[in-house]
């Protein structure tokens, strides 16, 4: 159902995309049709594959490092009380400074290939991650400490056996939310500067008007990210099969 349904859904923004080619009969420079971009996926199918591979790396490490820099970052705040009064400021600090302003820095410090790339998409995963987790650890059943507080449990078994597991619905929900914006740190990286990935050939079409390739490796991105997306989410769901809040909407 769930295959049929997006099935549906592809199909009919292709029949608007096409039917507005039609009606506006804009430019093929400016919106090319369908069509044209098929035929620029089946032509450059080489290129789009190397800078799409270069690209999916990026993606997937950055929210690997993304993920388990959060995931300590939040452990620490919730464990040691006295490093939220020195961590949580500079997060938020960290979250005031736009993350598009540093890819330029970025790229400076750590040059032109994956590695800034994949620092970008890190810092971009980082927030999402520790404050949903920490979060969840913060929102514990009181009747639940209480009771670990009775039986004498050191805080480091409390956070073990009962903080964690009741937290980690919030900390799906926000993988979910670091998974989804995970392809922005990646591609603003490759505009800012490189010599490869999707980011990097769609600047590259576009300034030699090759607008149908450019939208080719749009497609590719798109496919790519809701791809990613649905794979975590899938994972997350086969873990954590006892939490109900850890299920994704479904309309």
């Amino acid at each position: 159902m769930k295959a049929l349904r997006a099935l549906i859904i592809f199909v009919g923004l292709v029949v608007v995309w096409q039917t507005i080619v039609i009606l506006t009969e804009v430019p093929f420079y400016i919106l090319p049709g369908p069509w044209l971009v098929v035929k620029a996926l089946i032509a450059r199918s080489d290129v789009l594959f190397d800078h799409s591979w270069v690209t999916l790396s990026e993606i997937i490490l950055g929210l690997l490092l993304g993920t388990v820099l959060g995931s300590l970052s939040a452990l620490t705040l919730g464990y040691f009380r006295p490093a939220r009064l020195w961590l949580m400021p500079i997060l938020v600090v960290s979250q005031a400074i736009p993350v598009f302003a540093l890819a330029p820095i970025l790229v400076l410090w750590l040059g032109y290939g994956m590695v800034s790339k994949v620092a970008m998409a890190t810092l971009i995963i980082y927030f999402p991650v520790t404050a949903a987790f920490f979060d969840g650890l913060r929102r514990t059943e009181p009747g639940h400490l209480d009771l670990a507080h009775s039986m004498n449990a050191s805080r480091w078994t409390t956070l073990r056996y009962i903080r964690i597991p009741a937290a980690l619905p919030s900390f799906a929900s926000g993988l979910r939310v670091a998974t989804a914006v995970a392809p922005i740190g990646a591609i603003v990286g490759e505009w800012v500067g490189s010599s490869e990935g999707l980011g990097f050939l769609m600047l590259h079409a576009n300034g030699r008007m090759q607008i149908d390739v450019m939208f080719a490796a749009l497609f590719i991105l798109a496919v790519m990210a809701v791809t990613l997306y649905y794979a975590v989410d899938a994972g997350l769901k086969r873990l954590l099969f006892w939490s109900p809040e850890s299920q994704s909407i479904e309309t």
